[in-house]
């Protein structure tokens, strides 16, 4: 595993592209993704959690791609989401990008991204999001979305978005008129519930959405979001975490499944357990390590473990037996609260036309 290949994405958000890197901000957050440095960058988080503070609305806005389940990858990103969410009572909007995820040929139909995102909106109850503070945004059934969507439209042009993307004039016109529709997405809480302060945490990867969004969100009148950048986990492998590399656990993985995957993980450990007593191992290339020191365990426990890796005390497969016992316990209470949400648990929290009925 590689960290500075992982942190790459990240460290060009600041280097590049202007935004402000979490260990400068003067304020320290009480939540594990702060304090395990998962959260790497923001724009404008100072202001948002200004806001939050002095009781104004505030909003997070956090989408999810329809074209597959929730995966470990995730749990940072909701986790924190959840945090402000239990912490301050505030509303979570949270984008299924059903149309996204197919005019960029990630299903085969709309048919399946619109079963994957009611399945998705499912997963995310049961996960633990306030059903009453809590509103999923499918925009087959949310079409109203649409409407706002061609009123940013004239806010961006097409050389923008080629720039951007390098989307190419061959490729579907779906693709090029999606960044509207996302920037309808953030900018829903203010244009339909007044909600001025939202905040959109995102991977790296999805920054370039969301610098067109401030973009339009700044010539339509809006307030620009803030927006948290998240450390990119690594995948079993050691690197970035896929569902198409087929390196990520899920939650909705079999404790067998889960087993042989952490298995494979890749280790910081020696070639031989008598090197590895004699001269410890690497923390810093093992992935289980990472997975327990900021994903499970706290500071303490963390510190503890490092330790006793390099020092040689426990071996690869203490680790690996040792985050393998926290997967079973998080992915057995997930699913069991799943297999208890049903759709009609969540329908009331899908975003509808006032004429549209599942």
């Amino acid at each position: 595993m590689n960290l500075e290949l992982l942190e790459e994405d990240n460290k060009k958000l600041v280097n590049k592209f202007g935004a402000s890197a979490m260990s400068k901000f003067k304020e320290q957050v009480d939540f594990y993704t702060f304090k395990n440095k998962l959260v790497y960058s923001h724009r404008d988080f100072d202001k948002f959690l200004l806001s939050l503070k002095k009781g104004e609305k505030c909003a997070i806005v956090s989408g999810l791609n329809a074209s597959g389940t929730l995966h470990l990858g995730h749990k940072p990103v909701f986790d924190t989401n959840l945090f402000f969410q239990k912490k301050y009572g505030i509303p979570v909007y949270i984008p299924l990008s059903d149309d996204e995820s197919y005019v960029a040929g990630k299903v085969k139909d709309q048919k399946e991204s619109l079963a994957n995102s009611l399945e998705l909106a499912r997963e995310l109850i049961a996960y633990g999001f306030d059903p009453n503070k809590t509103y999923f945004i499918i925009d087959q059934i949310y079409t109203n979305i649409y409407n706002l969507a061609i009123k940013l439209s004239k806010k961006v042009n097409l050389s923008e978005i080629k720039a951007t993307y390098g989307y190419k004039n061959e490729e579907n016109i779906g693709l090029h008129f999606y960044p509207s529709v996302q920037s309808a997405h953030i900018l829903l809480p203010e244009e339909d519930y007044g909600i001025k302060n939202v905040l959109v945490p995102i991977g790296p990867d999805e920054d370039a959405h969301i610098r067109i969004s401030r973009d339009i969100s700044r010539r339509a009148g809006y307030r620009l979001p803030s927006i948290l950048h998240l450390f990119f986990l690594p995948g079993i492998d050691g690197t970035k975490m896929s569902k198409t590399k087929n390196n990520a656990i899920f939650f909705k993985d079999s404790p067998e499944v889960i087993k042989k995957k952490v298995n494979k993980a890749f280790s910081g450990g020696r070639d031989t357990a008598e090197e590895q007593r004699k001269y410890g191992g690497d923390p810093d290339k093992d992935v289980s390590i990472f997975y327990l020191t900021k994903l499970f365990l706290d500071e303490k426990e963390g510190k503890k473990i490092v330790e006793d890796y390099k020092s040689g005390k426990i071996m690869s497969g203490d680790v690996k037996k040792k985050l393998y016992n926290f997967l079973i316990d998080f992915t057995e209470n997930f699913q069991k609260k799943l297999k208890k949400t049903s759709l009609k648990d969540v329908e009331k929290c899908i975003l509808k036309n006032k004429d549209f009925k599942i």
